[in-house]
């Protein structure tokens, strides 16, 4: 008799025991929307009509973030990074400079002047490019060539 009510006790416990996931699955979905709206894309835009010269030394750009690109044509013109601001004279580099470098500061990251100087190009350009970022405060710079 007492084996009868042994086995009836435990008959009733056949349900399985099951861990609900619908809570984990929702909370993996919202890790996901979290990191995707936080993650920032970063990509720095090339010029076609600037090639870059070769250079055996050179390294691989491990971030682009705070890089405020300048291309320098083997005419000597300038333009920003879209191609669609041609800077004239120093003052209007001067002006664009400074306000990027305010924007740059603003997200928290250390501006960096980004020269894409073509290849045929003479240093004078260069040179001025860098004169006109150290006086809107930039002091640091980097200069695109390839990978040889």
């Amino acid at each position: 008799m007492a084996s009868n009510k042994m086995r009836n006790a435990q008959r009733e416990k056949d349900d399985e025991m099951a861990v609900d996931m619908s809570p984990m699955i929702d909370m993996v979905f919202l890790l996901l929307i979290f990191f995707l709206v936080n993650a920032t894309m970063i990509v720095v835009k090339m010029d076609k009509n600037v090639i870059p010269p070769v250079a055996s030394n050179s390294k691989k750009q491990e971030t682009a973030n705070g890089r405020i690109v300048i291309n320098i044509y083997k005419d000597g013109t300038y333009k920003n990074e879209t191609g669609r601001l041609t800077f004239t004279d120093d003052d209007a580099m001067l002006d664009f400079l400074k306000k990027q470098k305010e924007r740059v500061k603003e997200v928290g990251y250390t501006p960096l002047l980004h020269l894409r100087g073509d290849k045929e190009s003479i240093f004078k350009y260069t040179r001025k490019v860098i004169r006109v970022a150290a006086a809107a405060g930039i002091d640091q710079v980097v200069f695109a060539s390839y990978l040889k």
